[in-house]
Formats: C-alpha cells, structure tokens, sequence
C-alpha cells in the first residue's frame, strides 16, 4: 500500500500517527545518543588524572581508548539479532542500563589490564544501540519519514560534542568522599544512564500495536502501510552478498580507505583535544571542557555551510577534497605551531573532517547498484569506524615513544591529503561498459558483479 494513493482521510490519519511518534520517540533518541555518546567519549577528559593516580601512560591510555570499538564491532550484529527476538522495548533499556553500569564501574579501575576490559566491555554493552535505533525507525515509520528522522537523531551527536566538555569538566572537580573527580564523573554519568532507563522504559513501545496513545486507526494506517513496504523490501532484496565479495570491487575498497581516513581524524581530535587544550595554559578541568566545546561548533556550522555549497555547486569530489585538505593543514599546523595557535589550527582541521564525513556519503550512494547500495555502506562504515581503534591506539604509542603527539598530528595530516587525493580516483556514477568493453552502452554499475 502507497501511502500517496490512499484516500485524503487515509492520509490525514497517517500523518496525524506519524506527528505523535516524531514528538514522542525523537526526543527520547535523541537523548539517549547524547548520554550514548558522552559516555564514550568522557575518557578523553581524564588522560592526565589516570596517569598521575593509577600510572597509565599515553600508549595504554590510547589502546584502552580505541578497544571500546572493538568491543563494539564484534557484538553490533548479534545485538541487533536479539534485539528482533526480545523486542526494541526491552533491549534498547538493557543496552541503556548495562553501557550505564559499565560506564560507572570505570571508576573503579586500578591497573592498565582492569582499564583495558572496561573499555571493551563498555563497546560489548553499548553495541547495537545505533542500528537498533535505525531498525526501529524501520517499524514505526514509512519510507519517507525516515530520512527526516535520522537526520534529526543523528543532531544528538553533534549537540553531544559540544555539550560533553563543559559537564564532564565541572564533574571532574568534585572531590571527596575518599574519590577523585574523574571517579566521580564516571559514576554520575554512567548512573544518568541508568536513571534514564526508566524513561526509555516507560515512553518507548516495541510495535505500534503496543501504541496505546495512538487511536487504534492510527495504529492501523501505520501497520498496513509498514507491512506493505517491507512486503516489497523482501521482494526486491538481493541474495546475500559477503564482505571479501564486496571488497573485491576496488571502487569500495576506495571508498572504506577514504571513509577510514575520515574518521580516524576525528577519533583523532577527540580523544586527545583535552590535551592539546592543557598546552595551552593553566586551565582547571571545567575550562577545559569549555574549550574543547569551541572546534565542534565551529565544525557544525561549517558542515551547514558546506552542505548548502554542495547542494548548489554539485562537484561532490572537489568538495569532500577540499574539506579534507583543509583538516590535512589544521593537523599539520597544531603540530607545529605553539599551543595556542595548535588549538585554532585545530578548530580549523574541524572545520574539515566533520564537513568531510557528511560530504562524503553521496559519492557512495551515486555509485552503487542500488541492490547491494545497504550492504555496501554498511561495510564502509563498519571498516571506517575502525579508525575509533587505530587512531587513539596510535596516537598513544608515539607520544610514549616521543614524548610528543607532533608524530600523531603529522600522520593525521598525512592521512587526509591521502584521501583527499584518492576521492578524485573515486567514481561519482556507474560504469559503462557494453559487450565489447567500449564505454558506450547500458550502464551497470560496476559493484554490481557482487551480485
């Protein structure tokens, strides 16, 4: 059933049920990703603290940092697996609750193995909420309600950034109760997440048949019109495709080494900004937090400004390069300059690597068969987010061997004029090819052989 060849009260029903869902379930998303997303990003915040109390150095700091995804990686499918058995009801609250108390109990950590697990158990817990989230999407919306939907949970990460400085700053000076304040500011923010579960249990439903605010021909409209959608999706789902099949085009390799390089400058900034801020002067934890809040929403409203450029000059490479080339000379100036200096130099990278990550995708999208389009960016981002590991682990490691994180800066810097050199070599469109391999003819996209 298309919703746009229902009747005009069949269509008012519908748009009055998807109103309520948008004002009742993006809010609780949106939330849950900004607790989500300071939980994982908080330990940037207290390098300098388990360093002088529990002697963990810039090499053990960046492994235990970048373990967290893979925890995250090895459990995101079969989270989402039992997800569809247990219901998004139940187990978005258990991954709420369990991230929470694995998030709290990291104040608890004495040694560098004991730092190690915890980080990895916090990616074990966490695992699943993002896709879980999309699935759910899935459910509850039609087609043409999702990208509006996401776009706007996606808005929690981007409010997370700035607002995760300033409060894990002001919690990491309480001090008492025989706990420094990093511990402190583990347990309150991993026991917000706790606390919250209680909303997400009491707001959220599984199907729209649990619905009861919804009016029972609301909740009918939003189930017929599903059902027939996802009647169609299997219709017209591919076979399954595997990871080595994929990767044997090498137009995606492209992509996942560009996407790679991304998002290992960003996991980059984000875990050693608080450092590179301390450079600057004697600043206590709380102004700490507040400056490391300055590059993200300078590289927020420098994503709007870019996307409104790319939408109105559609050169989808030129763009995505130029942002990346910008974040390759802020790198390369922090790494040089003074600290002062280094800070702006990063505001500026952040200007182009967060402009970059939401440029990037179209190219992608533009070039893939749309069969394997789902299964082929979800490699890209699965592979791409492995920069969360290599770039913390890395970073750590030559600032333990140096002394400095100027190697790690540099080779940040190094990455993105890579990338942005490799985005030209990129395809924007199908191939063309007919029988005898001339470049005239029907146009089959080049992955398609995937299938």
């Amino acid at each position: 059933m298309n919703p746009s060849q229902s009747s005009p009260a069949a269509n008012q029903v519908l748009t009055s049920a998807v109103s309520k869902i948008k004002w009742r379930i993006l809010p609780l998303f949106v939330a849950m990703f900004i607790i989500n997303y300071i939980d994982r990003v908080n330990i940037g915040f207290v390098r300098s603290h388990l360093s002088t109390d529990l002697g963990i150095g810039a090499a053990a700091f960046g492994l235990g940092a970048g373990l967290f995804f893979v925890g995250y990686a090895i459990f995101e499918v079969p989270s989402n697996m039992l997800l569809q058995r247990y219901g998004a009801r139940a187990w978005l609250t258990r991954i709420m609750f369990t991230w929470g108390l694995v998030a709290a109990c990291m104040a608890f950590v004495h040694s560098e193995t004991s730092f190690y697990f915890m980080r990895f158990l916090l990616g074990v817990t966490e695992a699943g909420f993002f896709p879980g989230v999309v699935y759910y999407f899935t459910q509850w919306l039609p087609n043409h309600e999702r990208g509006r939907a996401m776009a706007v949970f996606l808005s929690g990460s981007a409010i997370a950034s700035i607002l995760s400085g300033p409060i894990t700053g002001a919690l990491l000076l309480i001090e008492g109760g025989g706990l420094h304040g990093w511990q402190w500011m583990f347990i309150i923010e991993g026991g917000a997440s706790m606390l919250f579960c209680v909303v997400v249990w009491m707001v959220l439903d599984s199907t729209p048949r649990d619905a009861k605010w919804l009016s029972p021909e609301q909740r009918e409209a939003l189930v017929t019109v599903i059902a027939a959608e996802q009647e169609q999706r299997a219709a017209n789902r591919p076979p399954h495709v595997s990871a080595l099949t994929l990767l044997r085009d090498p137009q995606i390799v492209l992509f996942c080494l560009i996407y790679f390089a991304i998002q290992l400058t960003i996991y980059g900034a984000t875990f050693w900004l608080p450092t590179i801020i301390k450079k600057m002067g004697h600043f206590n934890d709380f102004q700490v937090g507040l400056f490391n809040s300055i590059p993200w929403i300078v590289a927020i409203a420098a994503m709007y400004v870019f996307a409104v450029l790319a939408a109105r000059y559609k050169k989808p490479q030129f763009w995505v390069a130029t942002t990346l080339v910008i974040s390759a000379a802020g790198m390369a100036i922090s790494a040089s300059a003074g600290p002062v200096i280094g800070f702006v130099a990063v505001c500026f990278a952040g200007i182009g690597f967060k402009a970059a990550s939401s440029l990037f995708w179209p190219i992608p999208q533009a070039y893939l068969d749309a069969r394997i389009a789902a299964a082929v960016l979800a490699l890209i981002n699965s592979l791409g987010n492995l920069g969360g590991f290599f770039a913390p682990a890395t970073f750590g490691y030559l600032e333990q061997k140096t002394g400095s994180i100027q190697g790690g800066l540099y080779a940040l810097s190094a990455a993105s004029l890579v990338a942005a050199v490799l985005v030209f070599l990129a395809r924007t469109r199908p191939s063309v090819q007919d029988g005898d391999g001339s470049a005239e003819g029907r146009t089959e996209p080049l992955a398609k052989h995937a299938l």
